[in-house]
């Protein structure tokens, strides 16, 4: 295939400006310069201002093309130079979501300038947008464009987002309810508790700014060619992958999954080197070390940071924590161990060689991939959760916010790899039940519970391993399913041209 052919074939990346919903669409343009041999041109779309980070998480080899655009957040109520939400305060989110429904004119100038070069040179044969972006539809329609939606987190979590986003079921005569749920589409998910719904939600009453953001940003989804999932086909058909064939169609909906890059932070922002990590985790006796970490967007608060250090010096748990400074206080800024931390925690830690505490970052990829890791407590990012359980690890739910809660009930209730021990920013959880908790996930000699998490666990990574299998003729169902969509976009495309 010549270069101008290559050119002619364009996939375009949107991914939302947030760390949770970039790793995945980074992942994803990795996996398409594979499975296309860089018979494509893959070009990754962001705010001009996000260009130097996302170019920083490129490989120097790498093919895929970076297009910034103008985010126009003057006039939202945002703080100067913010085009993501990495440290963005919880009350700005609607604001975000409204300055980024601004970002269409630019885009569409953005795919008419691909589409009008010389011959058809990038022109886009396929558009693959956040679930965010789905009003990039309309751009894919006017200019006879493939168009696909993307979500980097899991069905049944998007579901059950997307069904309690719609039907607002926790609302009962104007009031939010006291206890428990059921939403009304989505009856596979059981019951869901009111304290699994975001705090901002949680008040929503449909005529909101946010519910009427979101939902107008979610209305866009009936509209698409394609739905890719972030997620595996044997885990999730009869949950949440069934939730969307049912509104979309089953021939639109593909689980592409797991799709996990390495991403690796400059030497500056790192807390701890791969090398370092790895080196302290060899030291270590197979499955005795508990992993921590609750993202780059999220943290707890102060007294239970407290709770959490001394249960864990009091158990003799080997441990990784990574730290962040505490609900309150800037999630990115200065950690200071002497406020937030028992005194001495981290020397005494150290001098007994039983914990490594890393500031703001660690090499989460590699810490899960040792062999040496037995459990990850979490607050069940989608991302953290495909990279623990691709990996046969356990996880120690403590959810936060949005589709958390749903991946923490879909670990346990569904998978069964993994137990909740908190829920919310603000709940506290009692010594006794934290190390509860941690020892029946870890004591691998433990109760029969415990045994049938881990035997969960090494199931699921065996399923996913089979799901991204391509050899000796085999393909796995995402691999398949990766197949079949493209085969769809170049037939769509072909339709459109004749």
């Amino acid at each position: 295939m010549s270069e101008s052919e290559r050119e002619n074939r364009n996939i375009v990346l949107f991914p939302f400006m947030a760390q949770g919903h970039i790793i995945p669409f980074l992942a994803l343009a990795h996996r398409l310069e594979q499975v296309t041999n860089k018979y494509y041109t893959i070009t990754l779309v962001t705010t001009e201002l996000g260009i130097p980070k996302l170019r920083l998480s490129l490989p120097p080899n790498s093919s895929i093309q970076l297009a910034g655009i103008p985010f126009p957040g003057d006039g939202y109520g945002l703080p100067p130079g913010v085009e993501n939400t990495d440290a963005l305060p919880y009350h700005l989110f609607s604001n975000f979501f409204e300055a980024s429904l601004s970002l269409e004119p630019s885009f569409r100038k953005l795919i008419s300038d691909l589409c009008s070069g010389q011959n058809g040179r990038r022109r886009p044969f396929c558009i693959i947008a956040d679930i965010f972006f789905g009003w990039s539809v309309d751009t894919a329609r006017e200019f006879g464009v493939f168009h696909a939606i993307f979500s980097g987190g899991g069905g049944f979590g998007i579901a059950c987002f997307y069904s309690v986003m719609q039907n607002l079921p926790h609302r009962r005569n104007g009031a939010v309810a006291a206890d428990e749920f059921s939403l009304p589409d989505f009856p596979e998910a059981s019951r869901i508790h009111v304290t699994q719904i975001s705090e901002y939600l949680r008040v929503s009453d449909g005529s909101d700014k946010h519910s009427v953001i979101v939902r107008k940003l979610l209305s866009f989804w009936s509209s698409t060619d394609a739905m890719l999932f972030n997620t595996v086909e044997e885990l999730e058909q009869s949950t949440g992958l069934m939730y969307f064939r049912r509104k979309f169609g089953g021939d639109v909906v593909w689980a592409i999954g797991p799709v996990v890059s390495p991403v690796r932070r400059p030497v500056k922002e790192a807390g701890v080197t791969s090398e370092a990590c790895t080196k302290w985790l060899d030291s270590k006796p197979e499955k005795s070390v508990l992993y921590i970490s609750f993202g780059s967007q999220h943290t707890i608060a102060a007294p239970q940071m407290m709770d959490l250090a001394m249960v864990l010096e009091a158990s003799g748990k080997n441990f990784i924590w990574v730290v962040r400074p505490p609900v309150g206080f800037d999630i990115n800024g200065e950690f200071k161990a002497e406020e937030w931390l028992p005194e001495g925690f981290e020397k005494r830690i150290t001098e007994s060689k039983k914990g490594l505490v890393v500031r703001k970052w660690a090499p989460q990829v590699d810490i899960l991939a040792h062999g040496a890791v037995s459990a990850f407590l979490s607050h069940c990012g989608w991302n953290s959760v495909l990279e623990s359980i691709s990996n046969g690890v356990p996880i120690i739910a403590w959810p936060f916010v949005a589709d958390q809660f749903y991946n923490s009930k879909l670990l346990e209730e569904v998978l069964g790899v993994g137990v909740e021990i908190a829920r919310g920013m603000s709940s506290r959880v009692g010594h006794e039940e934290m190390v509860e908790k941690i020892e029946l996930v870890m004591n691998i000699n433990g109760t029969e519970k415990g045994r049938e998490i881990r035997r969960r666990a090494w199931e699921v990574r065996d399923i996913i391993k089979n799901a991204v299998k391509d050899e000796d003729g085999f393909k796995g169902s995402s691999i398949k399913a990766m197949d079949e969509f493209l085969n769809a976009a170049f037939l769509g495309r072909e339709r459109r041209d004749s």
